[in-house]
């Protein structure tokens, strides 16, 4: 095992990106200079950051670093697709602890490279550090697309149908499993986790996709989202930030929430409501959009989404209805970084 010290800085950025090559015409200089130097020829430019802290974001105990390095990618990317854009560029930093070997730097990054390539994505810089507090990974992307082409979250109206990608509830129940089984294993050192048909649960947690596919398929029918975020804190919270910043309501109603036949099982497993996990679990990096009700016809034909409610009134409120037809109001409850 080789220490980082031994590297230095510069000698582990050279070692880390000397063999990654450039796939897109607007990346002029990746790494290796003061700045990166992008040209986009006039579309506009998309720029996010996600920050993922040791403790709080994730855990080395059961989190594989080469998923992570994967996983710190497809978060950012996410956020660009949900924008109707096309992600080209990332930069990664990371504050590194002494525990920490090249090794493991490399296999963090062999994850990062993999999601690069699977995106078509270039890395054109970062910056390293030292850092007290375990690992530190804070990744921006830069997207682009036409004007015409952006969907923010501003842009619900009433009668929109709303839709959603996948199914939801899965990532929460795969982190839930995980917490099971590592504390299961406390003071065991031949512990065995029983991950045994849960395997889809599992991936969903430690090495989520971003729904590129998606924004394949929107274009593809012709439709334009008239809002669209991804699912990154849960849909509860997802729904009130399209209704608050399109001041709109909504009805999503219950059995039309799509969830994996894993995600119920788990939950059955662990005594815990199927529905909140879905509303509130967060992590699924799903796309939440919505559409004139007038691409009803063309919504129906998506492989990757499906039709889940519908946009209301603003005075009407934000609603869950339930099989039953009653109707429970929708409150943030995902997750939140800064709760104890």
């Amino acid at each position: 095992m080789a220490e980082i010290s031994s590297l230095g800085e510069f000698g582990l950025i050279d070692m880390l990106t000397k063999d990654f090559k450039s796939v897109n015409t607007s990346t002029i200089k990746g790494v290796g200079d003061d700045c990166a130097i992008l040209d986009h020829e006039g579309k506009r430019t998309l720029v996010t950051t996600d920050l993922l802290l040791e403790g709080i974001h994730f855990d080395l105990t059961y989190v594989p670093l080469k998923h992570l390095g994967y996983k710190a990618v497809v978060v950012n990317l996410s956020d660009v697709y949900a924008m109707n854009g096309t992600p080209r560029q990332i930069t990664v930093s990371l504050g590194i602890s002494k525990r920490f070997t090249v090794e493991h730097i490399n296999e963090l990054y062999s994850g990062i490279y993999a999601a690069c390539e699977r995106y078509g994505v270039d890395l054109v810089g970062g910056d390293t550090s030292a850092s007290v507090t375990g690992l530190i990974i804070s990744v921006t992307c830069i997207g682009e697309a036409s004007e015409k082409d952006i969907v923010r979250r501003d842009g619900a109206r009433d009668t929109d149908l709303v839709c959603v990608s996948g199914d939801l509830g899965a990532a929460y129940m795969g982190l839930q499993l995980l917490e099971r089984e590592r504390v299961a294993s406390a003071g065991m050192k031949d512990f065995q986790p029983d991950f045994a048909g849960k395997e889809y649960i599992l991936e969903r947690q430690l090495k989520p996709e971003a729904r590129r596919d998606v924004i394949e398929e929107l274009r593809s029918l012709g439709i334009h989202p008239t809002a669209m975020l991804d699912v990154s804190d849960g849909l509860s919270s997802e729904l009130l930030h399209i209704c608050k910043q399109s001041n709109v309501g909504c009805r999503i109603y219950e059995e039309r929430i799509p969830i994996d036949y894993q995600t119920a099982t788990m939950a059955e497993e662990l005594n815990m409501n199927l529905v909140t996990a879905a509303m509130n679990g967060g992590e699924d990096y799903e796309l939440l959009f919505t559409v004139p009700l007038t691409d009803l016809s063309k919504v129906e034909l998506m492989k990757t989404a499906r039709l889940m409610g519908r946009i209301t009134k603003p005075e009407l409120g934000a609603y869950l209805v339930t099989r039953d037809e009653a109707e429970l109001e929708i409150k943030a409850q995902g997750w939140n970084a800064f709760h104890p």
